[in-house]
């Protein structure tokens, strides 16, 4: 059964799951809560207990495959969990709002999420940063999402996620600072502490390549540097090992430890806030506008085309190889 390379914790492996990636140190409940990843095994040695909650937050075509993993809710975020009253795509709704979609999916506070998506590691990401933005640590990614939960022989069922039991107990409790705006990236972009990471394609990055969506300018925010999301992860689609993530940020942004990430709409990047989270940065952010808000014609917000820097061995991102990939 395939599963993720990344060793074990110093807990009981009955515990914590199989990973590289050292557990979350924030606070835990009265039972353990995984680490930021979990394996295909960790998972299927766990559905169905009480207390865990399965969300499947696939976007686009893979979120009309009729299949899913046995129990599966819809985490939306083309739907009830963006705030469509906003300008930019996959805004992160307010306080109240998340709390009732969670709410109505039957969420307790002191339930443990993992999360999946139908691509591999790609909207899931952005799940994951989004309950740990409203204050909820016990969430995990499933590495290689869908495809490494198949490849492994694992059980599906047919029709997409749905939920139809009791209301959830959930509170959102927000945090700042891990969402921020257009100002805050422009202060970073003059901190030299910090580092903003771009995760869209090199090609969009450079201003070669036309955005997906009208009216968006090409280019990248000067000063920002390119991380294209897919070189966070290996060619079977597992997040690489901690060693090998830590040397893919610092060789994009040298010494810095306070990270700040961008995509297209605040999804993409949340893969790079998850790789930044393993390799173990903790001052993190995500643009939630990113390049649908910074990309709009503005003479507030500079623009800049052309290569960057790239970093040694780096090669094309997910999206450029795999078309299925709607491009966030």
């Amino acid at each position: 059964m395939p599963t993720s390379d990344h060793p074990a914790s110093d807990h009981p492996a009955s515990d914590h799951p199989a990973s590289d990636h050292p557990a979350s140190d924030h606070p835990a409940s009265d039972h353990p809560a995984p680490g930021p990843v979990v394996g295909a095994d960790w998972l299927a040695a766990r559905l169905g207990e009480p207390g865990l909650v399965v969300f499947d937050a696939s976007v686009g075509a893979h979120r009309a495959a009729a299949r899913r993993i046995p129990g599966a809710r819809p985490f939306d975020l083309d739907g009830a969990l963006s705030d469509h009253a906003a300008a930019a795509p996959h805004t992160m709704p307010g306080a109240a709002e998340f709390t009732e979609a969670l709410r109505s999916l039957g969420l307790d506070d002191t339930d443990t999420v993992v999360v999946y998506d139908g691509a591999g590691v790609y909207s899931s990401a952005r799940a994951w940063w989004m309950l740990r933005a409203m204050g909820f640590d016990r969430a995990a990614v499933l590495d290689g999402g869908l495809p490494a939960w198949t490849a492994a022989g694992l059980p599906v069922e047919d029709g997409g996620p749905r939920y139809e039991g009791p209301r959830g107990s959930f509170t959102a409790r927000p945090r700042p600072g891990l969402l921020i705006d257009a100002e805050e990236v422009a202060a970073a972009l003059a901190d030299p502490a910090a580092a903003v990471l771009d995760a869209r394609t090199r090609e969009r990055f450079e201003g070669t390549a036309p955005e997906p969506r009208p009216g968006l300018r090409g280019g990248h925010m000067p000063g920002a540097v390119s991380l294209p999301f897919g070189e966070l992860q290996r060619p079977d689609g597992l997040m690489r090992p901690a060693a090998e993530l830590r040397a893919a940020f610092e060789a994009t942004a040298g010494d810095r430890e306070r990270l700040r990430f961008s995509c297209g709409s605040g999804v993409t990047a949340c893969v790079l806030a998850l790789g930044a989270d393993l390799a173990g940065y903790r001052d993190l952010a995500v643009y939630d506008g990113s390049w649908s808000e910074w990309g709009l014609p503005s003479p507030l917000r500079p623009v800049a085309t052309g290569p960057a820097p790239a970093p040694a061995g780096a090669g094309g991102s997910a999206e450029d190889d795999r078309p299925d990939l709607q491009p966030l």
